[in-house]
C-alpha cells in the first residue's frame, strides 16, 4: 500500500510540474510575440547614400550596390536596420555614407524626391560639398564615407 501511495504522489507531482511548465511556455511565447511586435513597430531605418561612382570597383561590391538599388552617384535608399541589410552596408562601406534617418527627414525626402511606396531616391550633390577631405576618406577622418550616425540627416537635407 505504501508503495502505491508513493507512486500516486509522484505522479501527482509530475502532473503539477508539467502543468507549470506548459503555463511557463505559454507566457514565454506571449512575451516573445509582444517583443517581436514592439520591435516591428519601433524599427529603425537606415539611409544609405552612394557617394563614389561604380567605375572600376570589384564585381561583388557592384552587385551588392545593385541589390540595394544604388546605381548612380548621389542616389539614396532607405532600408530597415536588420542583420541582412547591415551586412550589405558593411560590404560597401568604402563607397557609401550611411546612418540612422529620423522620421522628419524621411518625410521631407519622400515629399521632395519620391513617392510614398518607393524607398530609393535621386539626390543632388550636397551644398557646401561632402567634407574637407573629400569622398575617398572615412567620416571619422573628416571625409564623407562610412557610418555617420544621426549626422546623415544633415547630409540628406543639404542634398535635397
Amino acid at each position: 500500500m505504501e508503495t502505491k501511495q508513493k507512486i500516486e504522489e509522484a505522479l501527482k507531482g509530475l502532473k503539477e510540474r508539467e502543468k507549470e511548465k506548459a503555463k511557463a511556455q505559454k507566457t514565454e511565447h506571449k512575451e516573445h510575440r509582444e517583443h517581436k511586435e514592439n520591435r516591428e513597430q519601433s524599427s529603425e531605418k537606415l539611409a544609405v547614400i552612394l557617394v563614389r561612382g561604380t567605375i572600376g570597383i570589384r564585381p561583388e561590391i557592384k552587385a551588392t550596390l545593385f541589390l540595394m538599388r544604388l546605381r548612380k552617384k548621389n542616389s539614396c535608399v532607405v532600408l530597415e536596420k536588420n542583420k541582412s541589410n547591415l551586412g550589405k552596408v558593411f560590404k560597401v562601406k568604402d563607397y557609401v555614407a550611411y546612418g540612422e534617418i529620423d522620421d522628419e527627414t524621411l518625410k521631407d525626402l519622400v515629399a521632395k524626391r519620391g513617392k510614398e511606396g518607393r524607398k530609393y531616391f535621386a539626390l543632388n550633390s550636397p551644398r557646401k560639398g561632402f567634407a574637407r577631405r573629400g569622398i575617398k576618406t572615412s567620416f571619422k577622418r573628416k571625409g564623407a564615407l562610412g557610418y555617420r550616425g544621426s549626422k546623415i540627416n544633415d547630409l540628406i537635407r543639404r542634398m535635397l
